[in-house]
Order: C-alpha cells, then structure tokens, then sequence
C-alpha cells in the first residue's frame, strides 16, 4: 500500500483498480456478510464455499467477496453469483456443494434453491427480476453488494474517492457549498434540515470547525445506517472528507452506538486504509489540507441521537440536550462551530458531487430530493431495506416491494419515524413519502424507521409501547417530557388494563400539546406524535376501549377473551395440540371448546386455525 501523494496517482491507482474489476474473466460471488445475514450463519456458509472450490480446483477461476448488507434481510444469507446475477437466497452449508458442482462449475441452475416470490409463488432466477429490488433505486446502496467493505481498492474499483480528487482540486470550499445546495439535499437523520444550508452556517463561523457524523441509530427496528456503515464505509468517509474542505475543518468525530460492533470494526479499518494511502492526515494528495476523524462510542441512549446531546457526551459529559437559542453550527463540539449529519447523509455527498447537483434533483419531490433508506419491518411479506425515490407512495413500498400483509391480513397502519412518529392509516396509502408529506398527516420521515401493523394490532397498545420506550429514554433534564410522558403513560395504561374513564382522550391530547409545545429537545416536543395520530385516526377504537372495555384486536389481555366458533371449527386439532395449558379439548373432526378459566391469552391457537374458527370476543 503506497501513500497517494498526488492527483495524478489517485487517479492511476482508481483506474488500475476500475480495470481490473471491468476486465475480470473470473466469476464473483458475493456473500452477504451483513448483521443480518451473518446471525443467519454466513461464516459457516462461507467456509463451506472456499472448501469446495478448493476441491473443484477452482479457486483460480472465481472470486468470493464478503460483502456488506444486500437489504433482502430476512431471506439471509444471500448470494449472487455475477456476471449474471444468479440470486440464491436463505442457503444453508448443505446447499453449496450442490452451487458450486452445478452453477460455478457448469453453469446450471439448482432449481431447488432460486429464489420463489412468497406473494405470486413464481420462481424468479435473477436478482433484478426480484420484485424486492425491481422497484427501487439503489443510488446509496447499491454498490454494497459488490464491494467488500474492508477492502479500500474496491471501493477504488468502483470510482471511489473521485468526489474526494474534485473537491480538492476543481472546486473551492464555497463551489463545494453550492453544489450540495442546489442538490436540494436534505438531512436524512430526521429533521430534514437543508444541508446545504447547514454547511454554509458553519463555514461562516470561526473558531476550530468539527465535522461529526451522527451513527447513534436508536429507533426500534431501523438499521440503514448500520449497514451503510457495515458495507460501504468509504462512501461515508468520502462524503465526511469533502465536507471538512467545504467548511475549513481538520478534525471529524464519528458517534457510533456500542451496539453496533460490526459496523465499527469495518469503518476503523476503512479510517486506517485512508490513512496508509493518504486520503486521511497531514497533507492529503499533496495539497496542504489536514483531516482525520475519530470514532467515539456510544452507550445505546436514544437521546444521544440529538446534537446538543450527542455532542455533550462526545465532550464526555452526561448526554443531555441543551436549548438551541445558539444553534451547534455556531458553537457545538467543545464550544466551536460543528457541522453533524448523519450517515445516509454523508453517503450522499460524493454522489452529488461526482453525477451533479441537477442529476440528483432530478430524483425526488419538489421539497424533498434524491433518495431515501427504508427499514421495512413488522406485518409485511418482504421485510429489510428499502431505497426509493423521495415521493414514492406508501402502497408502492408496502404492497409491491414489501409483498403486502403477511398472512393475507387486513392492512391497518404504518408508523413512519421511530417511536416519534406517527401512525398512518389505510386511507393514506398512497400519499407519496417525503418530508413536508408525512408531516401534514401527523408523522414524520424521522431517520426513515417504516413499521407496518395489521388487523391484529391494537393502536392504543402501539401508543403505549412508544410512549413507555420514550419515557425510558428521555434524559429527565426537563419537567414537560420528564413528568408529562409518565402522566400519558399512566393513562395508556390504564385504557389498556381496562380502566379507562370519560375524559382520558381529551386529558392525553391535553399533556400532548404540554409535551409537544414546552419540552427542551426533539424528543419531548415529538414524543406525542403517536397518541396524536392514534388518537386522530383511530379514536373508535380508543373509546372501544374506555367505554365498553374491549380491545378489538385481542391484545390487551383484561379486555378480551378467545372463543371457539363451533360452525366454523372443522376439528383439525391443530389449536389443541399447539396449546401450551392444554385447555383445548374435542374430537377430531368435530368443534372443540377450550376452558376460558384456565386460558393465559397467548395467542397460539388464535394464530394457528386455519379457518378462522378461534375468535377474539
């Protein structure tokens, strides 16, 4: 590893490398080697792989990369063999020799293992063919699946630090600005503030300028800026670099949560490659300019995912949010000018550079540009990451990418935002997703968290978990969010328990507006959004609740019971064998009844007839 001391050998180095990837005879298989896939045994897999191309002497004809997160998650581990494209999703050890004696070797498929659509049950060979990754964009994401991520050369080989080389040498800091301001680029962390804007602030301000990337990713189910920064490092460093020449800064911070081990192995060993060739420290590319950036870990707070927060604890002081009558932009980090953006947002910036501000906003709402990360979870057929274009509407990723409710179920809500946001019922499905959007029907894009909930969910429950999750992780600095939360708190709960009274709703929308209008940080001044859009789009069902103490989806325990619907119970004896208290009892092909004394309300039976005959009263 030579250090790059010029442009011209940056140059040279990226085109080597860009050949060597264009030119290549040799087959590549890329193997996720994401969280995700690797919880589902990608190391074994692995190994399994290299033993049996050894045996086929083929080790000279094929090239294995460990990549980083493919984003069809729950079908892990994923392989795609390349040129082609062949997708083999959910493999096992057992199913590589089979691979490697019949598609690497001869090049036929095993039938057995291409992936089959759970909605149309078509078996489709190729990965682009997959509706899952058909329908989106992959502007940020997509080279994640090609790259290995602990390697630097190929991320070289796929035009990497190019951005880095402009910036530096045909564009000046306030050129830099501009074209990220035109882009329309908007932060992805979840206020959706101009980043343009925000770069032109800090640059105007003196003093030592920080240059931080926010990684503390702590909303329930996303995971986007865990595997940008798992698979593809670089394209953040890169995006980090271009912006400390773009405000005059020399030094950056990346606050990654503890949790996330994976992803800070792989951007330190991304920090220490740039270092070796040059792209990080004194005197990069033989312009003069100095920038290294450190890694700082966080302890899992959720309120550390604000700035004020999030910087204090970089100080080593108590994670604690602070008023923003002087914006962090002016004085942040150590009391200077800091510029924080999360990590999709870092992603974007040598996209914008290198394809132009015009390019990108081309893609996207008038508001609201470019791309956006999904995390897909909950009641939805095709779970994992989903990138679109801003203004895609939710029935498009919900129904054609996501594949629709699991189970054939009713579609209910979606919660969009994290535990701040709102819940979005069936009559907005095809609102288009950006910014100002989800903002005017009571959500918000947040860091881009999409919870999909069905017919069996109960929305006051909903509320309750987010408010209870809120209450946990609010720094108790001020009184609205410290004692206004437990106050909503107390009355969720006590709807949920069956105790509900006449006056609950107005008394939650009342605390709401407290929490919402007199809290210190973005947490307490958004933690009412899920009561409020509950309570907006679903207030039947919160008055089911308080006035004839039910809960029509069966999952407030005090308030419902299970019954087995005698004409419709055709005796198959599947809920009488699953049940754990074995309290079910019938003939086989004859009704059953169970004995609601000794029921605890699992749920097993409900969730196993077949023909809906077990009933929620």
């Amino acid at each position: 590893m030579t250090t790059l001391e010029n442009r011209e050998a940056l140059r040279s180095i990226r085109s080597s490398f860009e050949a060597r990837l264009r030119d290549s005879k040799k087959k590549l298989i890329s193997l996720c080697a994401g969280s995700g896939c690797g919880a589902y045994g990608t190391a074994k897999v692995y190994d399994t792989l290299m033993e049996q191309l050894a045996e086929h002497n083929l080790e000279n004809e094929v090239e294995v990369k460990l990549s980083g997160c493919h984003g069809f998650c729950e079908k892990g581990p994923i392989m795609v063999i390349h040129p082609e494209g062949i997708f083999y999703p959910q493999l096992k050890e057992k199913h590589i020799p089979d691979i490697v004696e019949n598609t690497i070797k001869n090049g036929d498929l095993v039938k057995k293992l291409i992936f089959k659509d759970p909605a149309t049950k078509k078996k489709i060979t190729y990965e682009k063919d997959v509706p899952f990754y058909k329908l989106q964009q992959r502007v940020i994401f997509g080279n994640n699946g090609i790259i290995d991520p602990t390697r630097i050369e190929d991320y070289f080989s796929v035009g990497g630090y190019a951005a880095l080389e402009k910036a530096l040498f045909d564009m000046s800091p306030k050129e830099i600005i501009d074209e990220v301001k035109k882009s329309g680029l908007r932060g992805r962390g979840g206020g959706g503030f101009p980043a343009g804007r925000k770069w032109e602030t800090c640059a105007k301000h003196h003093g030592d300028r920080y240059v931080i990337c926010n990684a503390d990713e702590g909303d329930p189910g996303a995971y986007m800026d865990r595997s940008l920064l798992e698979g593809n490092p670089h394209s953040v460093l890169e995006g980090m670099i271009v912006g400390a020449i773009a405000v005059g800064s020399n030094e950056g911070y990346v606050y990654v949560r503890h949790e996330y081990p994976l992803a800070v192995t792989n951007f330190s060993q991304a920090l220490e490659s740039a270092r070796k060739y040059g792209l990080l420290g004194k005197n990069i590319l033989g312009t003069g300019f100095d920038f290294d950036i450190h890694i700082s870990r966080g302890g899992g707070a959720f309120v550390c995912g604000e700035s004020t927060a999030l910087m204090a604890s970089l100080e080593g002081k108590p994670g604690r949010p602070r008023a923003k009558y002087i914006h962090t932009v002016e004085k942040g980090f150590r009391n200077n000018p800091s510029m924080l953006n999360n990590v999709e947002t870092w992603a974007n910036v040598p996209v914008i550079i290198n394809k132009g501000s015009e390019w990108y906003a081309s893609i996207g709402t008038e508001g609201s540009k470019g791309t956006k990360i999904f995390s897909l979870v909950g009641k939805v057929m095709n779970t994992g990451l989903v990138e679109v274009p801003m203004g895609t509407t939710l029935r498009t990723i919900i129904f054609d990418i996501g594949g629709g409710i699991l189970k054939k179920k009713k579609f209910k809500a979606v919660q969009t935002g994290g535990p701040s946001g709102g819940c979005i019922p069936e009559e907005f499905l095809d609102l288009g997703v950006d910014f100002d959007e989800l903002t005017k029907v009571g959500s918000m894009m947040g860091s881009g968290g999409m919870i999909v909930m069905d017919q069996d969910t109960c929305m006051v429950d909903v509320a309750r978990y987010f408010i209870e999750f809120l209450q946990d992780e609010s720094c108790g600095q001020c009184n609205p969010c410290r004692e206004g939360l437990k106050q909503m708190l107390d009355v969720l709960t006590r709807i949920c328990h069956g105790h509900g009274r006449e006056g609950d709703l107005e008394l939650l929308e009342e605390l709401s507006d407290m929490v919402a209008n007199a809290s210190l940080c973005g947490l307490g001044t958004s933690a009412p959004n899920p009561v409020m859009s509950n309570i907006r789009y679903f207030r039947e069902e919160y008055e089911t609740h308080i006035r004839d103490k039910k809960c029509p989806a069966g999952v407030c325990k005090p308030l419902f019971f299970y019954e087995i619907d005698q004409e419709l119970c055709t005796g198959c004896t599947l809920c009488a064998k699953r049940c754990p208290e074995e309290i079910i009892s019938g003939e086989q092909k004859a009704p059953h009844q169970l004995e609601q004394d000794k029921c605890i309300k699992c749920g097993i039976c409900y969730e196993a007839c077949m023909f809906d005959a077990v009933v929620v009263k």
